[in-house]
C-alpha cells in the first residue's frame, strides 16, 4: 500500500496516467458499455495493472533522465543562495541563514573574501550546510511547501522520462484505432467519427508532449525547489529561538 502515498500517487502515477491515456481513450471508444462483457472487464484490469506498471516506469525512466542531466551539468546542482557571489536572496536573509546553518554544522561561516582566496573549501562548507537542511526538513506537515515542490519537480522529472514512451503510446493508439475501423471485430467497433476522436486526441496528446514535457521544465522545477530547501532555514530558525 506504500504505491498510495501522497508523493507516489502525484508525482508517479499521475505521469504514468497522462502517458497511457490514448490508450485509456481507445479502451472508452471501442469498449462495449451498454451490454459490457468479459472482453471490456479484462481489457480494463489490463489498464489498471499497466497503469502501476507505467508508474514504476516513471520512477525508472525518471531516475534516468536525472542521472543524464546531473552528468551533463557536471554532477548534482549545487545550491547556491547560500553564498556571498549569490544574488538571489537579499543580503541580509542570505548572512542570517548563513550564520545560522554555521552554527548548526560547528564551523565558522566564510566570508566574502574567504570564498575568493579558497573557493574548494567555501563549497564544502555549503555542502554541509545543505546536508543538514536535507537531513532536517523530511517531516512533509512542517515542511509542505519544500514537500510540494519535490512532488512537482518529481512529477515533471518523471514525465519527461516517460515522453518517449507517451509518444510511441500516441502512436500506437491511433494505428489499433484505425485497426478497429477497418476490420470491425467483434470485441471492439470503431465509427468513424470515433476514429477522429481518437486521432485529434492523440494530436493534441503528442503535441503536450512535444513542447510541454521539456528538458527546461525539470530544471526549472529543481532550482525551485533548490531555493525553497534553503527557505526551509526560517522554520528552523523560529524552532530553535521560540
Amino acid at each position: 500500500m506504500d504505491f498510495l502515498d501522497t508523493y507516489s500517487i502525484k508525482a508517479r502515477l499521475f505521469p504514468a496516467l497522462i502517458a497511457v491515456l490514448p490508450a485509456f481513450v481507445l479502451f472508452l471508444l471501442a469498449g462495449s458499455w451498454k451490454d459490457p462483457g468479459l472482453p471490456e472487464a479484462m481489457t480494463a484490469l489490463g489498464i489498471g495493472v499497466l497503469f502501476y506498471a507505467m508508474a514504476d516506469l516513471a520512477r525508472r525512466a525518471g531516475r534516468d533522465v536525472q542521472r543524464k542531466l546531473f552528468k551533463e551539468s557536471g554532477g548534482f546542482p549545487a545550491n547556491t543562495e547560500l553564498s556571498h557571489l549569490d544574488t538571489t536572496l537579499d543580503p541580509g536573509t542570505r548572512d542570517r541563514f548563513r550564520n545560522f546553518l554555521a552554527r548548526q554544522i560547528g564551523k565558522t561561516a566564510p566570508t566574502r573574501e574567504s570564498e575568493v582566496a579558497d573557493p574548494a573549501g567555501a563549497a564544502q562548507f555549503y555542502v554541509e550546510c545543505y546536508n543538514y537542511l536535507r537531513n532536517n526538513t523530511y517531516d512533509t506537515e512542517r515542511f509542505r511547501v519544500l514537500f510540494n515542490e519535490n512532488i512537482s519537480y518529481g512529477f515533471r522529472r518523471n514525465l519527461y522520462g516517460l515522453k518517449p514512451y507517451g509518444i510511441t503510446i500516441n502512436l500506437l493508439a491511433v494505428l489499433a484505432a484505425y485497426g478497429l475501423y477497418c476490420y470491425q471485430p467483434a470485441f471492439a467497433t470503431l465509427s468513424q467519427g470515433q476514429i477522429l476522436i481518437q486521432g485529434g486526441f492523440a494530436l493534441f496528446h503528442a503535441l503536450y508532449f512535444i513542447f510541454a514535457v521539456t528538458r527546461g521544465t525539470v530544471l526549472d522545477a529543481s532550482k525551485t525547489y533548490a531555493r525553497q530547501l534553503t527557505m526551509c532555514c526560517d522554520v528552523l530558525i523560529r524552532e530553535t529561538t521560540a
